[in-house]
């Protein structure tokens, strides 16, 4: 309640005297309303979109050729989402402006707006109920399907294992362990005529991880690579150094288109965010300017109304 000043009076050889009234002052918003209209813009923007995923299902023909592209069924779809958004919250301000029993437009205005956040917040709850109850069920399809094939492996080992055990039984470890050790000892710097094809190999792929980590090796370790490359595919020493210069050269190009690809990807990734970011923008803008529409007709149809039954 708040106190309104009805009038003053002042009259001659009298004091000057106020009557003041408490009187309410006008209700100007609705919250009644607002929620309703929060809850019919909602359900009337998901009724289109459903009916919108309904037709595009049926324009779809796997077996016909001539059935809509990819990019032409998302285009149609994002524009069909926003303009369901776009009625619904019209519809659901002018359900707020004729609820709330205002006359003024700037309560209609504010009314609007009111709906249009209220949609929105309601749309963002729903859809991450819908989200998570998604990944919810895609986690527990998940564990079955790893419970299952943790299962079949199971299985699966059990019945292999009568048959490695015999070839398990042929094998003589100690044949295992002498490669291992001629691997291991193909790192000393010996003569590369005089070591084997496991020692061989073993110190070229030490020598090519040291290349490729640390971009270069220093000219003795290119000796000493080119020697090994000799003496294991039996080639001249200048035939060793081509193949090698080759290696390196592709190696380069790989790591080079590798590293512009990776920065392609990320100015794309950074593009389409900004996009998207400009169209989410855009699409609430026009959100709010339906839902202060669908409020102001609202306004304008209950002052109509007012005056044709006065």
């Amino acid at each position: 309640m708040a106190t309104q000043t009805i009038g003053a009076t002042t009259t001659p050889g009298t004091m000057t005297g106020s009557l003041e009234a408490t009187a309410p002052l006008p209700r100007r918003v609705s919250w009644g309303a607002i929620l309703a209209g929060g809850i019919v813009a909602v359900a009337v923007g998901a009724m289109l979109s459903i009916l919108g995923v309904a037709v595009g299902a049926s324009s779809v023909d796997a077996t016909n050729a001539q059935s809509p592209s990819g990019s032409t069924v998302g285009i149609a779809a994002g524009a069909w989402l926003l303009i369901s958004n776009l009625i619904g919250l019209a519809v659901g301000g002018y359900v707020a402006a004729r609820l709330s029993g205002s006359a003024d437009g700037t309560d209609s205005t504010l009314h609007g707006l009111s709906v249009w956040a209220i949609g929105y917040l309601l749309s963002a709850v729903l859809l991450g109920n819908i989200i998570a109850g998604t990944a919810s069920t895609a986690t527990q399809g998940l564990s079955s399907i790893v419970g299952g094939v943790s299962q079949a492996a199971g299985q699966a080992a059990s019945a292999a294992s009568g048959p490695a055990s015999r070839l398990a039984s042929q094998i003589d470890p100690q044949q295992i362990i002498d490669r291992a050790q001629n691997a291991l000892s193909g790192t000393g710097g010996g003569d590369p005529a005089a070591m084997n094809s496991d020692q061989r190999k073993a110190e070229i792929g030490q020598l090519l991880t040291r290349r490729v980590t640390d971009g270069n090796l220093p000219q003795g370790d290119r000796d000493r690579l080119s020697r090994l490359v000799a003496a294991e595919y039996n080639i001249p020493a200048d035939e060793a150094n081509r193949r090698i210069q080759q290696v390196e050269q592709q190696a380069t190009e790989t790591a080079q288109t590798a590293e512009r690809r990776a920065r392609e990807a990320a100015d794309a990734a950074a593009t389409a965010g900004a996009v998207a970011a400009f169209w989410a923008f855009a699409a609430m803008l026009l959100g709010a300017v339906a839902a202060v529409l669908g409020a102001r007709m609202g306004t304008r149809n209950a002052n109509m109304a007012a005056r044709r039954y006065a």
